[in-house]
C-alpha cells in the first residue's frame, strides 16, 4: 500500500506588509483524520493553501505524496457555472461525452483515465448528500451557502486525492447535514485535514493540531482530549506563574533583611568611630571591608532579582499565549420594556415555513430558532429587524434593536474597525474601546487597518463589538450564525456572555452544543411547512 503523507519542513511565510505570520513549522500528516484549531487570525486558512501547492512560503518545504484536494470557506460559484464545475468533475465529464460522440483523442481517454461511470458516481454522491434534485448541468450560482458546500464535498470524496483539506467545512450546514458531514467523513480512507472551530465535528477526529505564534502543536487525541490537554497547561502555566511571583517575593523580603542588617551594620561603625574607642586604622580597614562586602551583595541581589523578573516574565508571557477572550455586556442604563417583539399573524416573504407566526418577546425571553437550510429562519430575523417586508400579519418593537446577519453587512470593509466602533459610540472614551476591542484579540495592529482585511473570524468579532459596544444598548438582540468562524476562545466567551445578557435574544444556530450554552428558554423550530414554539 503507497504510504500517504503531507509534511511541513522548516516553513515560514512573511506577509506583505512584512510581519511574519509563522515561523519554521515542521510536523507531518499521515492517514490519522486531524483537525486543525487556532486562533483568528492566527494564519489556518492561508497554512492550508500552503499544505494544498496553492501558495509557496516564503522559506522552507511542503512535500506531498500526491494530489491535494482543497475546499476553502467560501465557495462563490461563478454565473453560469455548474454543479459538476463546483464539484469539480466537469472535466472528466466532458471527456466521456467527447468519447460517446466517437472521440478517439488521446487527451480525452486521459482525462477521463477509469472514471467511466463518474456520471453515476456523482449522482449518487448527490443524492447522498441529500441533493438527489441536482444534476451536473445545474446551476451553480443558484445554490444556498450549504448546499454549495455540500455540491463540492460529494465532488472532493469522488477524488483520487491523496489528502483532503476542508476549510471550516460545516459553517453553512444545517444539523442533519453537520451529521452527515461526520458520517461521511468517517468513510474516507486517505489523508484528512479539517480547519473547523465545530465540536462535534473536531470529537469526531483522531488527531488535533493547534497554530500559534509559537508554532504547531500536536495533541493525539480529539477535541475532548485536546481540550482537557489545554486545561492542564493554562493550570499548570498558572502555578508557574504564581510560584515565580512568590519567589520574587521571597527574594525581595531576603534583600529588604539584608540590607537592614548591613545598614545596623554600618551605623555601628559610625557610632564606634565618633566614640573613638578603637585605632583609625581599623575602624577605616573594617568600612573599606564592609563597603566591599556590601557592593559585592548589591550586585548579587541585582542578578537574583533580575532574573526573578524574566522567570516572572517567562510565566506570564506563557499564560497570556492562551489568554482568555472577553466579551463584554452591553451596558443600559434604561429600563427594558417589558415586551419586546410582538409578531401578529406574520407570514414570511420567503422560505419553506408558510405558517403564520404568532410570538411575543417579553424582558429576558432567550429564543433559539432552528431548522433546516431554506426553511426561512435567516428570513425572519431580516423581517424583524425591517431588512424585508412580510407577505402578511404585523411586526412591532418596543427597545433598541441590533441585528448580526451572516454576511456582516454591518460592517464597511473599507473603514477600520476602530473607526467604526468609535462611530457607533461616540460617547465612550476612545481607550476604553481599544482595550474591550483588544480583549476580543483584536489589537491595534488590526483595529487601525480596513476591516476587509481581517480574517473572517476577526471581522465577525468586530461587527459584535460594533453592535454590543454602541452608545445605545439593545433591548434585543438578533444574532444569525454567530458562531460561524469564531476562535474557540471566542466561542465560549460569546457563550459566557450571551448567558449573562439581561435583554431578549433571538438566536440562528445549526451548532446545538452552543445553543445549549446559551440558557435559552424557547425553541421556534422551523418544520416545512409549520413553525412551532416550545420550551427549551
Amino acid at each position: 500500500m503507497t504510504k500517504r503523507f503531507l509534511t511541513l519542513d522548516n516553513v515560514s511565510y512573511t506577509l506583505p506588509d512584512g510581519r511574519a505570520l509563522f515561523s519554521q513549522l515542521n510536523t507531518q500528516f499521515d492517514l490519522q483524520p486531524t483537525g486543525l484549531v487556532g486562533r483568528n487570525g492566527v494564519g489556518k486558512s492561508l497554512l492550508a493553501r500552503i499544505l494544498a501547492g496553492q501558495l509557496a512560503p516564503t522559506s522552507g518545504h511542503r512535500q506531498a505524496s500526491g494530489p491535494v484536494r482543497y475546499l476553502p470557506q467560501q465557495l462563490a460559484p461563478i454565473a453560469g457555472s455548474t454543479v459538476a464545475d463546483l464539484a469539480g468533475v466537469q472535466p472528466v465529464l466532458s471527456a466521456l461525452e467527447r468519447i460517446e460522440q466517437g472521440s478517439a483523442a488521446t487527451e480525452d481517454f486521459d482525462a477521463l483515465g477509469e472514471q467511466w461511470d463518474i456520471r453515476q458516481r456523482l449522482q449518487t454522491a448527490l443524492a447522498n448528500a441529500g441533493l438527489p434534485e441536482l444534476g451536473p448541468n445545474s446551476p451553480a450560482d443558484a445554490l444556498s451557502g450549504g448546499e454549495a458546500m455540500r455540491v463540492a464535498l460529494a465532488g472532493a470524496m469522488l477524488s483520487a486525492a491523496d489528502f483532503l483539506i476542508l476549510d471550516e467545512p460545516s459553517n453553512h450546514l444545517d444539523r442533519p447535514s453537520r451529521q452527515a458531514l461526520i458520517e461521511q467523513l468517517q468513510q474516507w480512507s486517505r489523508g484528512l485535514i479539517v480547519i473547523s472551530h465545530d465540536r462535534d465535528l473536531l470529537n469526531s477526529l483522531s488527531r488535533i493540531v493547534e497554530l500559534s505564534p509559537s508554532g504547531l502543536q500536536s495533541y493525539g487525541g480529539n477535541y475532548a482530549f485536546y481540550a482537557a490537554c489545554k486545561a492542564s497547561e493554562r493550570q499548570a502555566a498558572q502555578q508557574q506563574l504564581d510560584h515565580a511571583k512568590l519567589a520574587r517575593k521571597r527574594e525581595e523580603k531576603t534583600i529588604r533583611e539584608q540590607r537592614d542588617r548591613q545598614a545596623h551594620r554600618q551605623a555601628r561603625g559610625k557610632q564606634a568611630r565618633q566614640e573613638g574607642g578603637q585605632p583609625k586604622i581599623l575602624l577605616d580597614a573594617r568600612q573599606q571591608r564592609s563597603e566591599n562586602s556590601s557592593g559585592k551583595a548589591q550586585r548579587q541581589q541585582a542578578a537574583r532579582q533580575a532574573a526573578l523578573r524574566e522567570n516572572v516574565l517567562a510565566a506570564q508571557q506563557q499564560l497570556d499565549r492562551d489568554a482568555d477572550i472577553t466579551v463584554h455586556l452591553p451596558v443600559s442604563s434604561a429600563t427594558p420594556p417589558r415586551r419586546v417583539l410582538n409578531l401578529e399573524n406574520l407570514s414570511l416573504p420567503f422560505g419553506a415555513c408558510t405558517t403564520p407566526i404568532t410570538l411575543n418577546l417579553s424582558g429576558q425571553q432567550r429564543v433559539g430558532v432552528v431548522g433546516a437550510n431554506g426553511s426561512g429562519k435567516s428570513t425572519l430575523l431580516k423581517v424583524i429587524a425591517g431588512q424585508l417586508s412580510p407577505r402578511g400579519g404585523h411586526c412591532h418593537l418596543t427597545g433598541e434593536l441590533a441585528y448580526l446577519d451572516q454576511r456582516l453587512t454591518t460592517l464597511d470593509p473599507h473603514q477600520s474597525v476602530l473607526a467604526q466602533i468609535r462611530a457607533a459610540n461616540p460617547v465612550a472614551p476612545e481607550s476604553e474601546l481599544r482595550m474591550q476591542l483588544a480583549q476580543l484579540d483584536l489589537d491595534t495592529q488590526k483595529i487601525t487597518v480596513p476591516s476587509g482585511t481581517l480574517s473572517g473570524g476577526e471581522q465577525l468579532k468586530a461587527a459584535l463589538a460594533c453592535l454590543l459596544y454602541a452608545a445605545l444598548a439593545p433591548a434585543l438582540l438578533l444574532l444569525d450564525e454567530p458562531s460561524n468562524h469564531l476562535d474557540l476562545p471566542s466561542l465560549a466567551a460569546l457563550e459566557t456572555m450571551l448567558g449573562a445578557f439581561h435583554g431578549s435574544l433571538m438566536v440562528v444556530s445549526h451548532d446545538e452544543t452552543f445553543l445549549n450554552a446559551l440558557r435559552l428558554t424557547q425553541r421556534l423550530s422551523f418544520e416545512p411547512p409549520g413553525i412551532h414554539l416550545s420550551a427549551w
